[in-house]
């Protein structure tokens, strides 16, 4: 299998690039020819940016797993489309070849109808990183039926939010998953999210762990016993649904400014195009290379880069159920040797997390067989960048630095494999039909090299959010309203002489920890919910290891009590709200917080102080009480 769209130069990149400006439509329908569609489109593309309203390939007809699946049979029915290595190196790994994973996908897509699925219903997806949450995505998307996956970290009460929000009746989970030395009761979770969720009709449980769980009559079913109801029943086919290119295919859960998590939607024709076009690219990927993505495909880089962009073009993809760190650090560079993967694409806080274990786990091996690194979550920092360099790609990979985000469905800026150069600490350049702006506070665009702005895109690419899931506003409110005609990713950027993107962290109140987006509002609603919290703020802080930290100011209702526990109870309320990921790093316990007379929080202070910059906190004179300001700083810890 070739790839025509895959560009093999710069002068090809500049080229084509300049193309994909001048004629977007015609380009985008050179590429969107290369798939299988059952029905070609009527028009390529219908677009506005204020409602905001985007369509990609009206009319035409499709099922995204024809073109991951059924295509391939023919010349690569036989070929691993999925490596997958367990949590613990003793226990033997499991290989998919393309013809297995159709027929899996089948019999699940079967269960799926036996147990009352039919197209356009919500299945939530909880579970941990087996073959079987790959098979139960497509199989959701052979049928029609939309699949929302959340990360095996998330708590009961987030997975409830989550469930309500998409009044998802249908549950794929496992008893439990392991990731290290830990077991992680998956099954007993969903059981206390679904004391508020009373509308769920059916509960699909796989054996993995063998932890004891609660199945209750009529609602929970075994995974195995399903599937041996259809190998009895005999009915192995399950014909593709026919789907419009603009039918949804998946929400996916993401953290906003505001505390409510909002369901970013995907459609089936743009994003299949996209995820396919961007993988292709990016990585440079090579028929026959073995593509090792570390991320939970209960985040979009596992949607994107472990399941439909590699499916589609064809590709081996490696699924690792653990954790880089155990048994021990070597166990990223064991599997990379003892697959012999090609391509290797994790994030910048795994790297620094690894730097910290020395070069004693990694002289063990050999890793000759890679040939392209690839980052994504967060920038990565420069140190980061020259020790996964030297010491994982021997000097001799080029890495590529990934931005993009849940809502853009793909990776937008990036250097390009062996095509387009690659420098420490920038994303460089746009993809092909990809359009970035830098725009000031008031919706200027600011032209030239050397400038810093805030990052928008300007027209439309396949890949991008279609809505947020039953709330079409905050879609528009969130994306499409900061600024007129443009989607605002809510991330700065500087642009260098050169052209090229480096960007500089998110400019709204989201923050960016370990590669995963939370709210600052989320994290301030759950400690507000600790019955001795008065109220809170959070704010960023750079973390050697995380990239980003939490640091939060709590002002309690009785100040005689034991600040250490009450700490930890506020970590334990957090994680049981959220989930262990959004847990504060740093705790300071303040009597009041800087306020203008409007009663809004002055967040830049809190984060200037969080960084260290005590020296500069800039006007102070529009607080209520701008004493509290020198009270924080006494107390920063």
């Amino acid at each position: 299998m070739s790839y025509p769209y895959q560009i093999q130069s710069r002068e090809e990149y500049d080229s084509v690039y300049q193309k994909s400006v001048a004629d977007p439509e015609g380009f985008w329908s050179d590429i969107a020819g290369h798939f299988y569609w059952r029905k070609r489109w009527d028009k390529v593309l219908d677009w506005n940016f204020t409602e905001p309203d985007v369509k990609w390939f009206s009319g035409a007809k499709l099922n995204i797993t024809e073109n991951c699946l059924d295509r391939h049979l023919g010349l690569l029915g036989n070929k691993p489309a999925i490596i997958w290595e367990p949590n613990s190196p003793e226990e033997h790994h499991r290989m998919l070849t393309y013809r297995d994973l159709h027929l899996k996908v089948m019999q699940f897509a079967n269960v799926l109808k036996n147990n009352g699925v039919t197209k356009g219903d919500r299945v939530c997806i909880y579970m941990g990183m087996v073959p079987e949450l790959a098979i139960a995505v497509l199989a959701c998307a052979r049928i029609g039926a939309i699949h929302s996956v959340i990360f095996g970290g998330f708590s009961a009460q987030s997975i409830a939010d989550r469930l309500q929000d998409a009044n998802a009746k249908f549950i794929v989970t496992c008893d439990g998953a392991f990731r290290g030395n830990k077991e992680i009761p998956l099954k007993s979770v969903i059981d206390d999210a679904l004391v508020q969720c009373k509308f769920v009709e059916k509960v699909i449980v796989l054996t993995r762990t063998r932890t004891p769980v609660s199945m209750i009559k009529g609602r929970d079913v075994w995974w195995e016993d399903e599937i041996k109801k259809v190998e009895t029943q005999g009915n192995a086919d399950c014909p593709a649904e026919e789907m419009d290119a603009e039918d949804m295919l998946f929400i996916l859960y993401t953290s906003g400014s505001t505390g409510k998590p909002k369901g970013v939607v995907h459609t089936c024709g743009g994003y299949m195009v996209y995820t396919n076009y961007s993988f292709i690219n990016v990585f440079n990927y090579q028929p026959g290379e073995i593509f090792f993505c570390t991320a939970d495909i209960g985040w979009i880089t596992g949607h994107s880069y472990i399941v439909y962009g590699p499916l589609s073009a064809g590709a081996t993809t490696l699924m690792f159920e653990g954790v880089p760190t155990w048994p021990d650090a070597g166990r990223f560079w064991d599997i990379i040797d003892k697959y012999k993967v090609n391509i290797f694409y994790t994030a910048p806080t795994a790297i620094r997390s690894l730097m910290g274990y020395g070069l004693g786990p990694v002289q063990q091996h050999k890793l000759t067989s890679l040939r392209v690194l690839g980052t994504v979550g967060e920038p990565i920092n420069e140190e980061a960048w020259n020790w996964f360099h030297e010491h994982i790609g021997k000097s001799k990979c080029p890495i590529v630095d990934t931005w993009w985000q849940t809502e853009t469905g793909g990776i937008l800026i990036s250097n390009m494999a062996n095509v387009t150069p690659g420098i420490p600490t920038y994303a460089t350049y746009p993809l092909p039909g990809v359009q970035p702006v830098l725009l000031d506070e008031q919706g200027g665009e600011i032209t030239g090299n050397n400038v810093t702005g805030n990052l928008c895109i300007k027209f439309p690419w396949p890949g991008m959010i279609r809505t947020t899931y039953g709330d079409h506003e905050r879609c528009r409110t969130n994306y499409f309203a900061t600024y007129e005609n443009q989607y605002f990713t809510g991330d700065g950027s500087f642009r260098n002489e050169e052209g090229m993107y480096r960007i500089t962290g998110r400019v709204d109140d989201v923050l960016n920890v370990s590669g995963h987006r939370i709210g600052t509002a989320e994290v301030e609603n759950a400690i507000n919910m600790h019955a001795g919290v008065v109220e809170s703020a959070v704010v960023g802080y750079p973390h050697e290891i995380k990239g980003q930290g939490i640091y939060a100011y709590v002002i309690l209702n009785n100040d005689q009590v034991d600040k250490e526990l009450f700490k930890k109870d506020i970590t334990a309320t957090v994680s049981r709200i959220i989930g262990p990921i959004a847990k504060p790093d740093k705790i300071q316990f303040v009597k009041g917080l800087p306020k203008t007379r409007s009663g809004k929080i002055m967040r830049r202070i809190l984060r200037k102080v969080a960084e260290g910059e005590m020296e500069n906190l800039g006007d102070t004179s529009a607080l209520l009480e701008p004493a509290v300001v020198q009270e924080i700083v006494k107390g920063k810890l």
